[in-house]
């Protein structure tokens, strides 16, 4: 448990991201809203906040923007002590014969690149304060059979699925807990390149009649970023409304 808490939040003006910053703002001294669109929405929640949440752009499909940001943190003096890692490219549907590298390539650099680079500057911090709470942003699709032509996708969230696992183990010792949280098809703007009947058809196929909304998945990352989720890591916590 600390007091005064700083939490980095990538992907922050996204549904879900502003959202999850309103729900947890009230825990921390400042949050560090790293965002590449909307930009106008990160920067009302520094109005609103009294200047609590700080924007800083992030294109992360741009190398130099991610080591840019990090630096600006540093520069900063606040060092993170919760991450909480949403960004990804929009999802598509393609045929993996029709898919090209750059497609891995991109959801490889926006979601896992700029997470390792990230974690790499700030988790030795963490282990110096034995004490620090990082959160993944995965999908169903890593519970169990994925849906067809979705393998760009869910190639990247298997590699982070791996890396949250690979580190809550190494890092269980030292104070920091690592955890993803793993909810299913989420009407945001996320899935504005999946086609409609696609939309309609998993929430006819939901046992609880519909897709998720954002309210219905914040409550799982405030949960994993409170000080009752002190003793859980390694979990990938499902939020699918009884789909499997």
């Amino acid at each position: 448990m600390k007091d005064k808490k700083t939490l980095l939040v990538t992907g922050a003006s996204g549904d879900i991201g502003s959202a999850l910053i309103w729900e947890v703002i009230s825990g921390y001294d400042r949050i560090f809203a790293l965002c590449n669109h909307s930009e106008d929405r990160v920067k009302q929640l520094q109005q609103e906040t009294g200047g609590r949440v700080i924007p800083l752009r992030a294109d992360f499909s741009d190398q130099a923007m991610v080591e840019s940001c990090i630096e600006e943190i540093r520069r900063s003096g606040f060092m993170p002590d919760h991450i909480v890692h949403l960004a990804a490219p929009k999802v598509f549907q393609k045929q993996f014969a029709k898919t090209c590298w750059v497609e891995y390539e991109t959801g490889i650099q926006i979601s896992f690149r700029s997470i390792y680079e990230i974690l790499h500057a700030f988790i030795p911090n963490m282990v110096k304060n034995r004490y620090g709470k990082i959160v993944l942003m995965l999908t169903s699709c890593t519970l169990n059979m994925p849906p067809r032509f979705l393998s760009s996708y869910v190639t990247v969230k298997y590699a982070l699925l791996g890396l949250m696992k690979s580190l809550s183990v190494e890092y269980a010792g030292k104070g920091i807990t690592v955890n993803a949280v793993s909810p299913s098809m989420t009407e945001t703007r996320f899935l504005s390149e999946m086609p409609e009947l696609i939309v309609q058809q998993n929430a006819a196929d939901c046992p609880m009649g519909r897709n998720l909304k954002e309210q219905d998945v914040i409550p799982a990352f405030a949960y994993l970023l409170s000080d009752g989720a002190d003793m859980v890591t390694g979990m990938n916590l499902e939020v699918t409304g009884g789909s499997r």
